[in-house]
């Protein structure tokens, strides 16, 4: 029998977690299988008839028992589940994880000079724009993007951390007026984040801290979902302007892939626009230039 691989006990958390949530009606399993159900989800032996592998096979997987999955059985065992496409990405990252890397001094994550250009434009033109690096560490936003979520320059390096505003910072629960799905798919991005960096220690201290300081952090990290933004809206109740929702678009610079810039915007014509328009006059007037000004120190990559 082989011992349980040091890499795979992410992977089977993952996978059993992944199979409690899928329904068999959700799976396209006409009936349940005999006797009596103890969870909602699929069983083992369903998960392996859907996933064409057998039942010892995928049992060894999901105890943490196996030493590999070929690429074909991951892809298999997520079409069974129904993953999306970044929790198809994370289950083939969990099952091939990087070598470790030699113990060194962290260097600080940098915003290249094009992209502070392009968030500078963003000010200019009204709109908000931030950069989240590693941990969802805040590496960077326009005055506008202070002014709509939080100033981020203004709090203690250690704290300037998308996570920890939204699970411990209370302005944080009353700004989105869906906090419970805010708070979900931030928990869920720090998951992804776990996933392709599992060595890195300071974003273990983040996970153990915000574990600690809110009861909330640990009922959505238990949950092993994981989320990749792209586009979508997000909905604010402003303590300015009231009520406003915005859509946004992700995209990553070419310099480095662990850094994320979201790229605010509001439906032509809507009040959301006009309250975005009122918090950008607010804004220019705060500042001398209307410029982004310097990056946030003290992210760590």
């Amino acid at each position: 029998m082989d011992r349980e691989h040091p890499t795979s006990a992410p992977m089977a958390e993952f996978l059993r977690s992944a199979r409690t949530r899928l329904t068999p009606r959700e799976a396209g399993l006409d009936a349940p299988g005999p006797g009596r159900r103890r969870v909602s989800g699929l069983r083992r032996e369903e998960l392996a008839q859907l996933a064409g592998v057998s039942v010892d096979y995928y049992t060894r997987l999901e105890q943490g028992r196996s030493r590999s999955a070929s690429p074909e059985v991951l892809d298999a065992l997520a079409t069974a589940l129904h993953l999306n496409d970044a929790e198809r990405n994370h289950l083939h990252t969990l099952a091939r994880p990087r070598p470790r890397p030699a113990r060194r001094r962290p260097r600080p994550q940098r915003v290249h000079p094009a992209t502070w250009d392009l968030l500078d434009t963003l000010q200019q033109t009204g709109r908000p724009g931030f950069v989240l690096g590693r941990r969802l560490d805040v590496l960077a936003h326009t005055p506008l993007a202070g002014r709509l979520i939080t100033d981020f320059r203004a709090l203690p390096a250690a704290e300037r951390n998308q996570a920890r505003f939204v699970f411990l910072d209370p302005h944080a629960r009353e700004l989105y007026r869906d906090w419970p799905r805010v708070a979900a798919d931030t928990a869920a991005m720090l998951r992804f984040d776990a996933g392709r960096h599992p060595d890195d220690p300071a974003l273990s201290a983040l996970i153990g801290d915000l574990s600690i300081h809110s009861e909330e952090f640990r009922r959505f990290w238990s949950d092993n979902k994981v989320h990749q933004r792209t586009t979508g809206t997000k909905d604010y109740h402003h303590p300015l302007v009231g009520d406003l929702t915005i859509t946004y678009q992700a995209l990553t610079p070419a310099d480095d892939p662990d850094q994320i810039l979201f790229i605010y915007g509001t439906e032509p014509g809507s009040p959301s626009e006009t309250s975005i328009r009122l918090l950008a006059q607010w804004s220019r007037l705060a500042t001398d230039t209307g410029s982004v000004t310097a990056q946030t120190p003290g992210a760590n990559d």
